[in-house]
């Protein structure tokens, strides 16, 4: 029986690179994943998932209006689809997380989804949300903070490396723009941005 699985973590926990590493397992075995990414993410060349450490690998890209589930069927009639792979995953909607569950539960292949639990103000986003809920099985990827504690939450920096509260929920970044940090570092630094506004 094929299971949705949600891979989640802070910012660099080395969520693509555990997505690659599983489709490198799958082909190596001759069986042909689907990977995809979030056509939103502009970091990388289009069309690719990219990890932190150099590996990359070919990718389908989806947008908020992509019908995933009849392009994951179409593309398992042309061809066996034995795992597809998600990375990104908490762009997807509610819609595209119940069709991956049909995905999973009618035509039996596996999903592996991965990508982050929260934005930057402790939000869910929309597709964690939904797999949280749905998904069979939840696996955290983890990362640590600067002072060893594991990273459960993620800060934005603005332009200076100063943390910023406020903002839309979604604004593509790296390291640059993003640090992972435990719960208590970020408490501590959104109380000092609030104490500051307040002055």
């Amino acid at each position: 029986m094929a299971q949705l699985y949600f891979y989640y973590s802070a910012m660099n926990a080395g969520k693509s690179t555990s997505l690659l590493q599983s489709s490198y397992n799958y082909n190596e075995r001759g069986m042909r994943t689907l990977v995809f990414t979030a056509e939103i993410d502009t970091r990388f060349e289009k069309g690719k998932v990219k990890s932190r450490i150099g590996l990359s690998a070919d990718a389908l890209l989806f947008s908020q209006q992509t019908d995933i589930g009849e392009l994951i069927r179409n593309e398992n009639n042309q061809a066996k689809v034995h795992c597809v792979l998600i990375d990104e995953c908490h762009f997807l909607t509610k819609v595209q997380i119940e069709q991956l569950c049909k995905v999973t539960d009618y035509d039996d292949i596996p999903v592996l989804c991965y990508g982050l639990r929260t934005d930057f103000r402790g939000e869910l986003f929309s597709g964690s949300q939904y797999l949280l809920a749905w998904a069979d099985k939840l696996v955290e990827l983890k990362t640590i903070c600067h002072c060893g504690r594991k990273a459960n939450r993620t800060l934005r920096l603005d332009s200076e490396g100063v943390v910023i509260c406020d903002g839309e929920q979604v604004d593509i970044g790296g390291n640059e723009k993003y640090v992972s940090v435990c719960r208590k570092h970020y408490m501590d630094a959104v109380c000092e941005v609030k104490k500051s506004s307040n002055m």
